[in-house]
């Protein structure tokens, strides 16, 4: 399964699974047609999975265009998602599977940034092989999304279940946020040796207008301070020992920043 990154509206990621056996294809996130159909026609390949993580608009935009395209095409998402993704044909609730080139997907619940949210990971098949986690606008790079439809407490409950992955998984987030997350995770993660070398790796690819969409899991365990609520160093910056006072706090003031 080869993973190919398309750039979308300002700074989105659609992410497209191309299965080079069977020449077929399906897309993560679909925030528009465009890039999708001419990646599709480059690869020669037939969409056959259309994989959304939540409803918002610039992750399902492109549902409606690519089902007229392909009207074989099937829809996934999230059970609690229901009435709210164009075109959704599957249901998918905490536990169950998903297929794609042989390869079967874990669903992961994560809702926060909305009520319905939910992640496809793709373990290793093989040793050496990296884990692929699709996890749309819950876990970004050096961050993580607002939290518009859930509490605190579950957030910090999904970003748990990413967290639990292993560190070698790559993480495939929907937008390129990545520079002005890690800005605010040195406001707070000072002395993180980890994040500053970090940052100036980012910063260095941006100016080069290079993407740092995927990332690691393992760098963002080191990194991102929305996977550090339980640290000393995060903890004392909010002043709260409180795992999810301490999140509370510190994406009150990612909001503000």
């Amino acid at each position: 399964m080869q993973v190919h990154r398309l750039s979308a509206l300002s700074d989105n990621y659609i992410f497209l699974l191309h299965d080079r056996e069977t020449n077929t294809a399906a897309v993560v996130d679909p925030a528009e047609a465009s890039p999708v159909l001419r990646a599709l026609e480059t690869l020669n390949a037939q969409l056959v999975a259309i994989f959304n993580t939540h409803h918002h608009h610039d992750h399902v935009g492109g549902n409606q265009q690519l089902m007229a395209s392909f009207p074989d095409v099937c829809v996934y998402g999230g059970a609690e998602d229901k009435g709210r993704i164009p075109g959704q044909q599957v249901f998918l609730k905490e536990g169950a599977q998903v297929t794609f080139a042989l390869r079967l997907a874990s669903v992961i619940f994560v809702p926060g940034h909305t009520r319905a949210h939910i992640a496809y990971y793709f373990p290793p098949t093989i040793a050496g092989e990296t884990g692929e986690l699709f996890c749309g606008d819950t876990l970004f790079a050096g961050g993580c999304g607002r939290l518009f439809e859930g509490t605190p407490t579950q957030m910090v409950d999904s970003l748990g279940k990413l967290r639990n992955l292993p560190d070698n998984t790559r993480v495939w987030c929907a937008h390129e946020y990545t520079l002005k997350n890690l800005q605010f995770a040195l406001t707070v993660d000072r002395t993180n040796s980890e994040l500053q070398a970090r940052y100036d790796e980012v910063r260095t690819a941006r100016d080069r207008h290079q993407a740092t969409v995927p990332s690691i899991l393992g760098t963002e365990k080191q990194t991102n301070p929305f996977l550090r609520w339980d640290h000393p160093n995060l903890q004392s910056a909010v002043k709260s020992q409180d795992p999810i006072q301490t999140f509370a706090k510190l994406r009150g003031m990612k909001d503000h920043f």
